[in-house]
């Protein structure tokens, strides 16, 4: 394998991600974004993704907008929260802090809840938040934080946020398509991923799904023109189209890869593979030495962080050299106390792909003189416990 890497690269990142043949072809095609036949392809887009929500999706709609996940966390922070709303954001990571600061240059208040880099927030935190703070009108939670890999425990906090008569907002960039969502039981106001996850497409939008009521009565929250979601589901709803320039060629790829989803056998069948994909690559990591920073209970099957080895020939910059070389390209870490890096679980891979993952990790500590893959004893004492 070392010396017949792949002809293009396997990403293992949490997207953008390796998609499929048919996903790329898909753009082979040019669209007229005025066209009926386009026009169709945005209503099919909307409700192929309505429908990967569970049981409660018929009070939700969907809306497609133009831009990376963050544009999509920004619209619907400034749609969905007026301004004499507030909101208490749930961080354990890059992302949770991300949110912070877009609240910040919006101009809306929040409060922050920071559990560092992998501790979860938990249910009985959002409720002590909520009773001490009436003001607070919106939780803000990350379902999957990729900074850590860590699944936030999404339903204790639905449950907290519902019991206070508040209004939840969920980032799922990473983890809507493989991780069930059903608004029965795990009730939210609004909700935004990006076609670049587990949906296995690539980058140019995301979409926020979210109640209808909700989108109507949103009308003069955002401060911005672009990112305005109830301007952008209301001219879907009048005319069928974009109110900007659509990223036709991606929406093209999108459908694709939702027809390549639900082939597979839909959410439960996607998550499934991701777990397998997760196991196997901890497994084989493991047997290397390799500690990860999660526990099971935490981990989720979209990405994982790995300690990185105290070994003084260990070093990043070279490593990931060594692991694109054999045809990987890998993920630094995002961690603020401990070095690490990160290796994704999505995309168009397999537990055999995973196994030849292990296999260039190994080759590669071998060409960095690399003896032990154990972590330093002061990255151990910050892991999270079991």
């Amino acid at each position: 394998m070392k010396d017949i890497p792949p002809v293009e690269p396997i990403l293992l990142t949490p997207g953008p991600l390796t998609t499929s043949r048919a996903v790329r072809a898909a753009m082979l095609r040019d669209w007229g974004s005025w066209d009926d036949d386009f026009r169709a392809m945005t209503r099919q887009l909307r409700a192929d993704l309505l429908a990967l929500l569970g049981a409660g999706r018929e009070a939700y709609d969907c809306v497609p907008m133009q831009g990376s996940g963050s544009y999509l966390v920004e619209a619907m922070l400034g749609s969905f929260v007026p301004w004499h709303g507030k909101v208490l954001v749930l961080a354990n990571g890059a992302y949770g802090q991300r949110a912070a600061r877009t609240l910040d240059v919006i101009g809306l208040p929040f409060t922050l809840i920071d559990m560092g880099d992998f501790l979860p927030p938990r249910g009985e935190d959002v409720a002590a938040a909520l009773a001490a703070d009436p003001e607070i009108t919106h939780v803000l939670a990350i379902h999957c934080e990729t900074s850590s890999g860590i699944l936030n425990p999404l339903a204790e906090i639905a449950a907290a946020t519902a019991a206070a008569g508040r209004k939840l907002l969920i980032d799922s960039m990473s983890a809507f398509g493989a991780i069930a969502i059903d608004p029965a039981w795990l009730p939210f106001e609004a909700l935004v991923s990006s076609a670049n996850k587990c949906l296995e497409g690539v980058p140019g939008f995301g979409f926020v799904l979210a109640r209808r009521r909700a989108l109507a009565e949103c009308a003069g929250n955002s401060p911005s023109l672009a990112l305005d979601v109830h301007a952008q589901w209301l001219s879907f709803e009048q005319t069928g189209q974009w109110r900007f320039t659509p990223p036709t060629h991606v929406v093209a790829a999108c459908l694709e890869a939702l027809a390549e989803h639900a082939a597979e056998g839909g959410v439960a069948a996607r998550g499934a593979r991701y777990v397998a994909n997760r196991d196997r690559l901890v497994a084989g990591m493991r047997r290397l030495g390799f500690e990860t920073l999660l526990p099971e209970a935490w981990m989720s099957p979209i990405i994982v962080t790995f300690l990185s080895p105290a070994d003084p020939a260990f070093d990043f910059a070279r490593f990931y050299a060594a692991m694109k070389a054999r045809g990987f390209l890998i993920y630094p870490g995002k961690l603020t106390l401990v070095e690490s890096f990160r290796i994704g679980c999505i995309g168009q891979i397999d537990p055999e792909m995973m196994s030849r993952v292990v296999v260039a990790v190994e080759e590669s500590l071998q060409e960095l003189g690399v003896r032990s893959a154990a972590p330093a004893p002061a990255a151990l004492a910050q892991r999270m416990p079991g």
